[in-house]
């Protein structure tokens, strides 16, 4: 994010998790993936579906000698961060070489600039694997992995999931708001959750265009949240939410 000219506030509006999407052919049970193994997909390491690890990862699923098409988004996407965050947390190596970022180098894959046509590609694709936040392909045909949290647990990802994850991480959640949700602890949080942002002025010379912000700022977090949650997105926690409110009253 560029330097914003004037001081800004951060406030997180609601949840949203990047699920990972995959076709294989003939497979019934969701697959189980670790964010190591997913980080060695990405880099290009693990090339097969019936690589050792994923085999050792999932004993009752009978995996294909496929291979694995990896597919990823163009830059400057807010799911390119949210993934490439989580796999930077669980792989020294990924960190090392790509890194946490809008726009990562990855090393291997095809690049898609709309969720929709990524999964697309991965539906005509066997073997495809992909990521995209949820609601962006629950309606696909593709499966969906559970992926292993920090407790050792595989999670699938749900609006319930990632409230858990946001509960987790409840007492590190500041007055600032600034906080990494993925790989957050707790034995039901899904690791690869962030909330989405609104960026806002502190001080404002226009008082009309001032006042405005704050009454729609008042709705998304009163009513609003409501709706948000009937979309399928996940509320920011109460204790959170409390804090939010709090901090756009004091906005002037």
């Amino acid at each position: 994010m560029k330097e914003a000219k004037h001081a800004v506030v951060e406030l997180p509006t609601v949840l949203v998790g990047i699920a990972v999407f995959y076709n294989l052919p003939g497979s019934t049970s969701s697959v189980r993936l670790s964010g190591p193994v997913l980080a060695d997909i990405y880099l290009g390491k693990t090339t097969s579906w019936n690589d050792p690890e994923l085999v050792r990862l999932n004993p009752d699923v009978k995996l294909p000698d496929l291979p694995i098409k990896v597919l990823h988004r163009t830059d400057g996407k807010g799911s390119n961060y949210i993934f490439s965050d989580f796999l930077s947390k669980v792989s020294p190596e990924f960190r090392a070489k790509v890194g946490k970022s809008v726009s990562p180098k990855w090393p291997v894959g095809a690049a898609f600039s709309q969720c929709p046509d990524m999964l697309a590609k991965a539906a005509k694709t066997p073997g495809a694997v992909a990521y995209a936040e949820l609601r962006c392909g629950e309606k696909s045909e593709l499966s969906i992995a559970r992926i292993r949290n920090a407790a050792g647990e595989f999670v699938r990802p749900s609006t319930k999931s990632f409230g858990e994850t946001a509960l987790a991480m409840e007492s590190k959640i500041m007055d600032d708001f600034r906080v990494s949700l993925t790989n957050a602890q707790g034995k039901d949080s899904y690791p690869i959750v962030s909330f989405t942002w609104f960026y806002v002025p502190v001080h404002t010379q226009d008082l009309q265009r001032s006042h405005a912000v704050n009454e729609y700022l008042t709705w998304v977090y009163g009513s609003g949240q409501e709706i948000a949650q009937a979309q399928g997105y996940a509320a920011v926690p109460p204790a959170v939410l409390q804090k939010v409110r709090a901090k756009v009253a004091a906005l002037h």
